[in-house]
C-alpha cells in the first residue's frame, strides 16, 4: 500500500462511535485475540468488548496483580500470561507458550505503549519509546507468526497515534545515541514505526490471507498520559489550570469506548477486505494530508508513514537489531 490506497470507505461509523456499536452485528464466537496492554486504558476497553461478544482473550502481563484487579469485573473468556515488551526473552518465552495452547490467533492487537517519557534505555540499549512501542511489538508478532498463519483472515491491528506527524524515523540515530534525547521527537518515531510495521507485516501475512492495519484511537485521556507533568498538558491545551478537562478535550477528545472503536473496527470490517496497511482513524480509513498544513495537525495520515520502501526499511532494520538479543 501507499498514500495513494489511503482512501476513506464512507463508514457508517464516526469518531464517536463506540466499541459495543461497531462489533453489534458481528458473530465473533470461538475467535481468539491477543491484546497486549489489555488491562488499562483503551487496551482494558478493547478486551472488555470482545469479551462480551464470545472471543477467547489472552492479555499479556508486567504486573499480574494489578491485572487481576483491572479484569475482575469484566467477565467471559479472559486469561493473562507474563510478559514485558521491554523484554524480549519475556516476549519470546510469552509466545512460545501462546505457540503450545493456542490452535490459532485471529486476533493481534499491539495496543501496548508509553508516551512521552523520560530517557530510558530498554533491551541492548534501545530508546525506550522506540524499543516498547516498536521492537517489542515486533517481536512479539515475529514469534507468533506460525499461529497467525494458520487462521485464515487473521487480523493484526498495531495502534499508532497522530502522533506520527511529530517524526518520520531518525535513520541515522534511531536510538538517540548521536542527538539530544527529544521526548516528543521520540514519541512520534515510535508512532510512525508503528504504522510503518503494519504496512510491511501485511505483505508477509499475504500468503495465508491475513491482513495488517495501524490506527489512531484519537484522543482519550488514560494512563498514557502519566509521564506528562500537569503544567504540560495545560500548554498543550488539555487541561486548564485546574486540571479539569479544557474546552478543547471536551469537544474533541474520546471516551475509552469511543477510542477502542477504530481498533476493533479495523479487527473485524469487511470494507477492509483488500485494503492491506491501510491507517485507519475515526472507524474509516484515513484521509492522506500534507504536513505542512497547520489544519492537518491531528487527522489524517502523512506520507512518511504510509511508505512502502520506509516500511521494508524499518523491517530490515528491525530484524538486525532483534537478531543481536
Amino acid at each position: 500500500m501507499a498514500v495513494s490506497d489511503q482512501v476513506p470507505t464512507q463508514s457508517p461509523f464516526h469518531a464517536k462511535s463506540t466499541a459495543d456499536e461497531v462489533l453489534s452485528d458481528i458473530d465473533l464466537t470461538g475467535k481468539t485475540a491477543i491484546v497486549t496492554g489489555g488491562y488499562s486504558g483503551l487496551g482494558l476497553e478493547t478486551v472488555r468488548a470482545l469479551a462480551k461478544k464470545g472471543v477467547s482473550v489472552v492479555v499479556p502481563v508486567r504486573s499480574p496483580e494489578k491485572a487481576a484487579e483491572a479484569l475482575a469485573g469484566i467477565g467471559g473468556d479472559v486469561t493473562t500470561a507474563p510478559m514485558d515488551l521491554a523484554d524480549v526473552a519475556s516476549v519470546r518465552s510469552f509466545a512460545k507458550t501462546m505457540g503450545e495452547t493456542l490452535s490459532h490467533l485471529d486476533f493481534l492487537i499491539n495496543n501496548a505503549g508509553i508516551m512521552a517519557c523520560p530517557e530510558a534505555r530498554v533491551g541492548p540499549g534501545w530508546e525506550s519509546q522506540f524499543g516498547v512501542n516498536h521492537m517489542g511489538h515486533f517481536a512479539l508478532t515475529e514469534a507468533l507468526m506460525p499461529l497467525l498463519q494458520k487462521a485464515p483472515g487473521t487480523r493484526v491491528v498495531a495502534l499508532s497515534s497522530a502522533g506520527h506527524k511529530i517524526s518520520d524515523i531518525i535513520w541515522d540515530d534511531i536510538q538517540f545515541k548521536k542527538n539530544d534525547y527529544d521526548k516528543w521527537r521520540a514519541y512520534g518515531q515510535a508512532k510512525t514505526a508503528n504504522a510503518l510495521f503494519a504496512n510491511a507485516l501485511s505483505r508477509r501475512l499475504r500468503d495465508s490471507g491475513g491482513l495488517a492495519f495501524s490506527v489512531h484511537p484519537g484522543g482519550i485521556f488514560t494512563p498514557l498520559q502519566r509521564h506528562l507533568p500537569q503544567e504540560e498538558m495545560v500548554a498543550l491545551g488539555w487541561i486548564d489550570e485546574n486540571g479539569e478537562p479544557s474546552e478543547l478535550a471536551r469537544q474533541g477528545f474520546k471516551t475509552p469506548e469511543q477510542g477502542a472503536s477504530t481498533t476493533l473496527w479495523a479487527a473485524t470490517s469487511a470494507s477492509l477486505e483488500g485494503q492491506p496497511g491501510v491507517y485507519c482513524a475515526d472507524c474509516d480509513i484515513a484521509a492522506p494530508t500534507n504536513p505542512d498544513d497547520p489544519a492537518a495537525r491531528f487527522s489524517g495520515v502523512d506520507p512518511h508513514a504510509c511508505s512502502d520502501a520506509s516500511a521494508e526499511r524499518l523491517w530490515k532494520v528491525s530484524e538486525a537489531l532483534l537478531a543481536d538479543v
